[in-house]
């Protein structure tokens, strides 16, 4: 339940704390004083767009904070222990907006600052506010839809429909899509087919690139090797007239003995002898080298011809030979691929088949279910109607129901709320046929059906706050009493917060506020104080009388009270 509001520099407010209890409070007040100021900083706190003229002339910034008890309120109390927000200490929940005069707003709960939608996400779940315009919206058909789900209470059936329906729509969007690009999707086939059937027959396997590389390059330059290889091999050992080999071998035997005189040159010797050692080595392998070196024209054409037909692959596809076989497999996935996108026509139009039964199954159970509610919620409102000061009213809930799988009109009559067009009917008068509310009600009408919905729905409405914002408008007489005392009457489960003009709804509350305007001719300010039992004798008897309150009008807003 709400537990507290403050409220500093917001539109004609300076600051303002309303302490609020369980039970139902009234908030009366003079035309014009503001008295749905809080309601509106209420909005603001659950997540309402806010506007520059909301802060307060010559203020920097507005600030509103709403106070809420979620000892009794699961939902709240999951919602944000998930978003990590719960306070440790307390059952409280704390919602609060700061807006500056240049249009910035921040959010808060419980200290931390969130993003916007999540002050609405929790505030659904903290209080519900019905505005005096809400009868306005009884008459169009998603909101008589809305109105008889909520009294139904079959929020599983409902999803259930709503997933179907979005799976639904996903798979023929895909279908659209696929189909779309058959075309286009052909063409493409077929360049990667010949193009894969190109790159398979050549079947250049994973490294094989590079190792053709070189044996064409040793091909290629193959007379070259076998000279140079020759005249270095006479240069380090087979020249018998002079070679590095038996030189470096003269010399270090030289230096060896040379050594053994002195010991200084003993280092060296050593880099001698094994400078001899490593030529003598480097000379039997070149020599190996040499006699395995042959000229073999056979091998080099092949070489050099698969050699050439990958640099060609390569050049065609604008990509270095040694991606060739990467490539390679990219274009079989490709071709796969656009093969699986062919099969996937029929595989869809199987599963859309599939989905449009579970959717019709689904939105017939619901159909049956919105029946069985919108007979019980018709007798309701009728009864609730004639309690109303419309003694002949008669309320009825029509549904009309398409069966597709006989009409086949799924593009025109498939949606996320099933296959119900909901139309809610009055007659006002004796003798006169059920129509469209909007066509027979008057305003007055309208606003004593929607307030009769309201309670109705209300038990079923799972917020511990119910805020109604002049919804009694177009109300009086006996009419508005049997208002108060259904509001009242809600009030014993829930806490109810009520703006109202009508005295036989303000001496309803348990606890009453009054909302002034005061001004100095230069600054004006808004009000609220909370009502002695004195004072609510007092402002009772203005609402009856006007502002020349009477023993007369006193004694009837003493009446009322006791009542």
């Amino acid at each position: 339940m709400l537990l507290q509001l403050n409220i500093q520099n917001f539109a004609i407010v300076k600051s303002l704390d309303i302490d609020w209890q369980s039970g139902m409070t009234t908030i009366t007040g003079e035309t014009g004083a503001g008295k749905s100021i809080a309601i509106d900083a209420l909005g603001l706190c659950l997540g309402d767009r806010s506007t520059t003229n909301v802060v307060r002339p010559n203020s920097k910034k507005a600030e509103l904070a709403a106070t809420f008890e979620t000892k009794n309120n699961k939902s709240a109390q999951q919602w944000l222990a998930q978003h990590d927000l719960l306070l440790e200490s307390s059952y409280e929940c704390i919602l609060r907006r700061v807006i500056s005069a240049e249009g910035r707003s921040k959010a808060y709960i419980n200290g931390s600052q969130v993003p916007l939608v999540q002050l609405k996400e929790v505030g659904q779940l903290l209080i519900s506010i019905h505005g005096q315009h809400d009868h306005q919206l009884i008459v169009k058909s998603s909101q008589q839809c809305k109105l008889l789900d909520e009294y139904a209470d079959h929020k599983s059936v409902l999803d259930e429909v709503k997933h179907y329906y979005q799976q639904w729509h996903k798979l023929n969007k895909e279908l659209t899509l696929l189909q779309q690009n058959k075309q286009q999707r052909e063409a493409q086939q077929q360049l990667l087919q010949y193009q894969v059937n190109e790159l398979n027959e050549f079947a250049l396997q994973a490294g094989e690139f590079e190792t053709l590389e070189s044996d064409y390059k040793r091909h290629a330059n193959a007379q070259d090797l076998l000279d140079t290889t020759l005249q270095s091999l006479q240069t380090l050992s087979e020249n018998d007239s002079f070679n590095v080999l038996d030189s470096l071998r003269q010399c270090s035997e030289s230096i060896s003995s040379l050594a053994r005189l002195d010991n200084r040159l003993k280092d060296v010797a050593t880099i001698l002898n094994d400078s001899f050692l490593q030529v003598e080595e480097a000379s039997a392998d070149l020599k190996h080298y040499y006699q395995e070196l042959e000229l073999d024209p056979q091998a080099y054409a092949i070489i050099e011809d698969r050699y050439s037909s990958a640099l060609q692959l390569s050049k065609k596809h604008s990509l270095s030979p040694e991606n060739l076989v990467d490539f390679h497999q990219e274009l079989i996935q490709a071709l796969a691929a656009i093969s699986n996108d062919e099969s996937r026509i029929g595989s869809v139009i199987e599963e859309i088949a599939k989905t449009e039964q579970h959717y019709q199954d689904a939105a017939l159970i619901l159909s049956s279910s919105r029946k069985a509610a919108a007979d019980k919620l018709s007798h309701f409102i009728t009864q609730s109607m004639q309690e109303l000061n419309m003694p002949n009213g008669q309320f009825h809930i029509a549904i009309n129901s398409e069966n597709l799988a006989s009409t086949n009109k799924w593009s025109n009559n498939v949606s996320a709320n099933g296959l119900d067009k909901i139309d809610f009917q009055v007659s006002i008068n004796p003798g006169q046929a059920l129509e469209a509310m909007n066509k027979v009600a008057s305003g007055g009408e309208l606003s004593r059906i929607s307030l009769a919905m309201q309670v109705i729905l209300a038990d079923k409405v799972i917020t511990p706050t119910l805020i109604f914002d002049e919804v009694d408008v177009g109300i009086s007489g006996p009419t508005a009493a049997m208002v108060g005392s259904k509001l009242q009457q809600l009030a014993k489960n829930t806490q109810v917060i009520c703006v109202t003009h009508l005295p036989q709804v303000a001496c309803k509350g348990h606890q009453q506020f009054f909302v002034s305007k005061l001004t100095d001719g230069e600054h004006t300010e808004t009000k609220v104080t909370e009502l002695s039992e004195q004072s609510r004798v007092q402002e009772i008897a203005r609402l009856l009388a006007g502002d020349k309150i009477s023993e007369h009008s006193l004694a009837n807003a003493q009446e009322l009270l006791a009542s």
